[in-house]
């Protein structure tokens, strides 16, 4: 199912039952926003999920009615600022890291810890070895 905006009309009298039925609504699947107008008593759902299913959840405890349902509208405008936004702090973001890694193998260089050369030993060599023939 794609993303669908529904417009429902809320029973609601103060900020308590605003979180309630905030809450409510969060436990659902599929949802990607969620906004509520105390002024005009609206909440505005957006996601891919069933107004069946959000009415009711919220009907079990205020009188819901819903508005409007339709498709969440999308603009490509600001998308694309935003990815031309996020591209060129990318770029400023990934050139930093490069001066900060610089930096920081200057300071600690990489020393290997391990010694790769082994020494075996045979019982001939050390006397004090013991062994039970």
């Amino acid at each position: 199912m794609s993303d669908m905006k529904v417009v429902l009309k809320l029973d609601l009298h103060d900020d308590r039952e605003k979180k309630k039925a905030m809450k409510a609504v969060s436990g659902l699947q599929g949802i990607d926003s969620i906004s509520l107008d105390m002024k005009d008593k609206k909440m505005t759902v957006i996601g891919s999920v069933d107004p069946v299913n959000i009415v009711g959840k919220l009907r079990k405890q205020w009188h819901t009615e819903i508005l409007s349902v339709g498709p969440a509208k999308d603009d490509s405008k600001k998308k694309d600022d935003n990815k031309k936004d996020e591209d060129k702090k990318d770029k400023d973001n990934n050139k930093k890291m490069a001066e900060m890694m610089e930096a920081y193998y200057v300071y600690h260089p990489y020393v290997p810890t391990h010694n790769y050369q082994y020494h075996v030993q045979s019982l001939e060599e050390n006397p004090n070895n013991c062994v039970i023939c």
